[in-house]
């Protein structure tokens, strides 16, 4: 695919759509707002109109929250999220409206109304961090294309735990803040990371979020993780390029995919040439490049 048909795509697409899953207090509304660098509560849309929040939120007491609902930041409206609020209950009818919901998007003709990717919350400072939801759904829910990745949230509570085992052990004070991090992460893949990637629809990727709840904290590592785990090129480059306060990503997945091949090819040539700022590979790669970056206005021939 050339670069005007994935920049046609990509216009065409709009809004990368997320549907985020996790039981209460498992940190997904914090979490989407590090993302979309605000914090701000997310505008409402049902059927494509704004509503009353508060409207929703009586609603959704009474179990009337409807999956449908996309919830837009006005910080960076590129992103369109989906939550399936009660589904910690790990129930048949809660499983099979988040089924639906998925198989629903997968159909979609048009690019902008499918679902993109799936990002399922599982809190730490929990003491059973595996619940029935999350057996059901790795277990019985297939996502097809769309990529999930696990974001185990409140890894910090693990930090902690493993400091006091640390401390235990006869390490001390400094030496326990020092390996804490490490081990934790030692202590959880042997149990219970095996685990979940047993399932028959594992996720496609993994990772841990600390401190969320702190100010000037940033999901870089979960943005980099649902990037690598697209696998259309389009879909990637409008996941980087919504990201405005991860230009870090747009950078690497420009030279990556972009420059170094370029600069490897000029290598590998038998012939000592010197490659022009004019030529037109070198107009063609920078062309490449731009595309990870659509949210500034630069042209070939500015540059």
């Amino acid at each position: 695919m050339n670069d005007y048909e994935a920049e046609r795509i990509r216009s065409k697409c709009g809004k990368f759509r997320i549907l985020i899953i996790g039981r209460a207090n498992a940190g997904k509304t914090t979490i989407l707002q590090r993302v979309c660098n605000t914090t701000e509560n997310p505008v409402v849309y049902v059927k494509g109109k704004e509503v009353d929040p508060s409207i929703l939120a009586s609603s959704s007491d009474r179990g009337g929250h409807d999956i449908e609902n996309e919830l837009v930041f006005n910080n960076n409206r590129g992103f369109c999220f989906h939550d399936s609020r009660g589904f910690e209950a790990g129930g048949a009818k809660e499983l099979l409206k988040v089924k639906e919901f998925i198989e629903k998007r997968a159909k979609e003709c048009e690019i902008s109304d499918r679902l993109h990717a799936i990002w399922y919350c599982i809190p730490m400072d929990d003491s059973r961090p595996f619940t029935m939801a999350e057996s059901q759904f790795f277990s019985k829910c297939g996502t097809g294309d769309v990529p999930v990745i696990a974001i185990f949230t409140k890894f910090d509570a693990l930090d902690n735990r493993a400091f006091n085992k640390l401390k235990k052990e006869g390490k001390s004070r400094r030496e326990s803040r020092e390996l804490a991090t490490q081990r934790a992460v030692i202590d959880f893949e042997a149990i219970y990371l095996k685990m979940i990637y047993k399932y028959a629809h594992p996720p496609k990727a993994h990772v841990y979020l600390r401190d969320m709840n702190m100010e000037g904290s940033k999901c870089g590592e979960l943005m980099e993780r649902t990037t690598s785990s697209l696998d259309d090129e389009v879909l990637q480059q409008l996941f980087v390029s919504t990201q405005r306060n991860n230009v870090e990503v747009c950078i690497s997945y420009a030279m990556e995919r972009d420059a170094l091949p370029v600069i490897r090819q000029s290598a590998k040539s038998t012939v000592n040439r010197d490659i022009k700022r004019d030529s037109v590979e070198v107009k063609e790669m920078i062309r490449s490049m731009l595309a990870w970056f659509p949210q500034y206005p630069v042209s070939v021939k500015d540059v």
